[in-house]
C-alpha cells in the first residue's frame, strides 16, 4: 500500500539559502531538517537551546509530523532532542523549532545549515474515549516498571 499525502512547505524570509526537508535516501522514513541559526551557535554540555528551521507545514487532518533526532549527531556528539518525538500536530502552523541537548562531553556548534533533527510523518487514528467504571483484567494487570524483572 502506497499512500501519499500533500505536505505544504512555506519557507520564511531570509532562508532562501536553506534546503526544504529531504530524504536523503530513496528509502529513508525521515526528512532532514536544517537550523536556521542567523549567527552559530555553541551547546555547551548538558546546556539546552531551542533551533528554528525557517518552515512551517500545512498537512492533512490525520497525519502528525513527529520530530526525532538524528542518529549521527547522537552517537558522534551526543546531541539528542529533548523531547523525542516531538509532535507537530496538523493545526499547527508556526515555524517548526528544534529543542536540542547535549548529553555529550564536548562543546557543540550549530552552524547555519546543520542538519540537526528529522521529521517523519506518521497516521494519527481517529479514536474515541468512553469513561468506565472498571477496566478488562489482563495477565499483566497494573504491572508497571520493571514488573518483569531486569
Amino acid at each position: 500500500m502506497n499512500l501519499s499525502h500533500l505536505i505544504q512547505i512555506k519557507r520564511f524570509a531570509g532562508n532562501e539559502d536553506l534546503a526544504i526537508p529531504r530524504k536523503m535516501t530513496e528509502l529513508a522514513a525521515g526528512y532532514d531538517l536544517q537550523a536556521a541559526v542567523l549567527a552559530p551557535i555553541v551547546l555547551e554540555p548538558m546546556q539546552r537551546t531551542l533551533v528554528p528551521t525557517g518552515i512551517a507545514i500545512a498537512m492533512p487532518g490525520g497525519l502528525e509530523a513527529q520530530i526525532r533526532p538524528r542518529s549521527g549527531l547522537a552517537f558522534k556528539h551526543g546531541i539528542t532532542c529533548l523531547n523525542t518525538p516531538g509532535t507537530i500536530d496538523a493545526d499547527y502552523r508556526g515555524e517548526i523549532k528544534v529543542l536540542l541537548i547535549n548529553l555529550g562531553e564536548e562543546p557543540f556548534t550549530i552552524a547555519r545549515g546543520e542538519r540537526i533533527a528529522q521529521m517523519v510523518f506518521q497516521e494519527v487514528p481517529e479514536t474515541e474515549l468512553a469513561e468506565v467504571e472498571e477496566l478488562s483484567d489482563t495477565v499483566r494487570g497494573s504491572g508497571g516498571f520493571g514488573h518483569t524483572g531486569k
